[in-house]
């Protein structure tokens, strides 16, 4: 056993945050830990850490146990480098094998009595550093570094880097001290897929404990072998990992709402019987037996009903053209450094597209380039888009909630307005205080809100999922696959790609690889060793157009450019005459024969423009 809880209590400024909490942490053992935001997850691991203390109730550790502690904001301060930091780790390897030198040094010139001590203590230097595999401290660094994506940045000083590359080095350190528990508090937060992967091998084979808390869901069904949740106040364990979790969670809260409602019959049933017969002499001695029986009775509470997730509705009131958008031929690139070079890219109707790489690869601002309004992006015919923002710079930090939502839809009433926020999960309290008095998954619900009532055809989303506790996400999740328009979004959350995208557009090495399928799909072609080819048409048409086209199909392409030029003109001349014939209705609006023949040629340039327009989208 390295850490038992048992019966506590432990409350902030008077309000109870955890009751009754026992549970035991055993050597080696796999733990997720889970639980709505402010449901106190931080405050039993810092309880379990000796960081705070509980009002009531034992803590038990280990002797000479070690501790490992990610926090979510889990950086250090050093004015080292990115290796210098994480080699003061081996600083007792490095002076074991500096100690060595020194003793076989010192043996070369020793006496016949020094040499028996120095090779005595030679022998147990040797047997320390092997022990320790004190010789391959750098592979061992190489290993962790590289793997988390610090390849690169060896010689980086660790002070000059962001906070969530903080976070990973931390990380780094803490594998490479090994502690017999390593607590992980959103370990994921900062990391790309390719790192996700990589570091739950990493741990599959972590010789210590493991207790994570994640909202990860493919993480904790990778690690963890028990599930802890924290509802109400309470800890409830389950055997086995998340997805585990989900139906053992179902099927007790049946199995106690079922032993309830029995025990709630048989009270009135005996209830009953005391009040009909209690007060009869033949009667009343087998009434008051029931009635000892009552008074015996260990009362079940009524199972506490899992508390409701937030329900999101997206729909839209105008179907786009099929081709929604299209960007040809264009360079992206941020702070000088150069993303994308002569790309294409474009989104069909009804597809759920997931933009996916390592970061720093650009997806992000893709997105920006695709809503900045560029020359060379083209959006189609009725498209209407919904972008949300990651940041939520769309919202005013001092402005109050309720007017941060009804400010944009003026024509909802305020009953309909607070309907639409309480659905996404705002209670009546939230929607009175200022943005930036609510927490991250708070924002986030009101982004969502937001966008559910913008009633767009096409969702753009950068990392709608940040912030969202478990719940939230698979309702989030469930919204998004029922939706049955065009979504293009960017997320680190596997599971919620899995459960959405039908096209996979990966940035990789500076380009665009787009694949046609589902996630599950996507990586089973990633992990074959035969990769299954896509015409590079999709990002750099003009190369292909010399080595892979055929005669044929030059000759085709030649003869939809001109299609293409032909529909362009035609388009330009309707316009000209729809103008005409609409300050002709304007003039003549008294003479009923000539505004009847000007709404029907008005009605016959429409017709013919639908049509072209149909076809030319069909064709850029």
């Amino acid at each position: 056993m390295l850490v038992q809880m048992e019966n506590v209590h432990f409350a902030y400024s008077g309000t109870p945050i955890l009751s009754e909490v026992s549970f035991e942490l055993h050597e080696n053992e796999r733990i997720g830990l889970i639980g709505a935001n402010g449901e106190g997850k931080t405050t039993l691991i810092k309880l379990m850490l000796g960081m705070l203390t509980p009002d009531t109730g034992n803590i038990l550790r280990k002797n000479g146990i070690t501790f490992g502690y990610l926090e979510q904001s889990g950086g250090f301060a050093s004015s080292s480098t990115v290796y210098g930091a994480i080699e003061e780790v081996f600083a007792r390897d490095k002076e074991l094998i500096l100690r060595l030198q020194e003793t076989q040094k010192a043996m070369a010139q020793a006496s016949a009595d020094d040499l028996r001590i120095l090779s005595a203590r030679n022998e147990s230097l040797i047997k320390q550093i092997d022990a320790r595999d004190s010789y391959h401290y750098d592979v061992r660094i190489k290993t962790i570094l590289n793997g988390m994506g610090f390849e690169s940045f060896y010689d980086r000083v660790v002070d000059t880097m962001s906070g969530g590359e903080k976070t990973k080095l931390k990380l780094c350190r803490l594998l490479l001290e090994q502690p017999d528990l390593l607590i992980l508090d959103e370990p994921t937060n900062h990391l790309d897929v390719k790192t996700l992967f990589w570091l739950e091998d990493y741990l599959s084979n972590y010789r210590g404990a493991l207790f994570v808390v994640s909202h990860d869901r493919y993480f904790l069904d990778k690690l963890t072998t028990r599930t802890l949740e924290i509802e109400y106040g309470k800890l409830e364990s389950y055997k086995g990992n998340y997805t585990k979790y989900r139906a053992l969670k179902k099927e007790r809260y049946e199995t106690r709402q079922k032993e309830y409602e029995k025990q709630q019959e048989e009270i009135a049933h005996l209830e009953d019987y005391v009040a009909r017969n209690l007060v009869r002499a033949t009667t009343a001695k087998s009434a008051q037996s029931r009635v000892k029986q009552l008074e015996k009775m260990e009362r079940l509470k009524a199972p506490p009903a899992p508390p409701k997730p937030p329900r999101f509705a997206f729909s839209y009131d105008e179907k786009p053209y099929e081709r929604v958008i299209f960007a040809d031929n264009f360079d992206l690139e941020i702070g000088g450094k150069r993303l994308l070079s002569n790309t294409t890219f474009s989104l069909m109707r009804g597809k759920k597209c997931a933009l996916i790489g390592d970061n720093g690869t650009g997806k992000s601002t893709l997105l920006k380039y695709l809503l900045s309004g560029a020359d060379k992006v083209k959006f189609g015919r009725f498209v209407s888009v919904g972008y949300y923002d990651q940041e939520n710079a769309d919202l005013d930090p001092d402005e109050r909630v309720l007017e941060a939502f009804w400010g944009k839809f003026r024509l909802l009433t305020q009953t309909d307005a607070r309907k639409i926020l309480a659905s996404a999960g705002l209670s009546a309290d939230d929607v009175f205080k200022t943005v930036k008095e609510l927490s991250g998954g708070l924002r986030a619900k009101l982004e969502l809100a937001i966008l559910t009532a913008k009633h767009a055809n096409t969702l753009i989303l950068d990392e709608p999922t940040n912030h969202l506790d478990l719940p939230s996400r698979e309702s989030l999740e469930e919204s998004l696959s029922a939706f049955d328009g065009t979504l293009l979004f960017v997320s680190h959350d596997r599971r919620f790609i899995e459960a959405i995208a039908n096209e996979i557009v990966e940035l990789e090495n500076g380009a665009l690889h787009i694949f046609e399928g589902t996630y599950k799909e996507f990586l089973a072609q990633k992990q074959s060793p035969v990769q299954v080819k896509r015409s590079a048409e999709q990002t750099s048409p003009k190369n292909t157009q010399n080595f892979y086209r055929s005669k044929d199909d030059r000759a085709r392409d030649a003869k939809k450019k001109e299609r293409i030029k032909q529909i362009e003109t035609r388009l330009e001349q309707l316009e000209s005459e729809e103008t005409q014939a609409s300050e002709e209705l304007a003039e003549y609006a008294a003479d009923y024969e000539r505004v009847k023949k000007i709404t029907a040629r008005l009605e016959n340039i429409r017709n013919e423009s639908d049509t072209l327009y149909a076809e030319y989208e069909t064709l850029i």
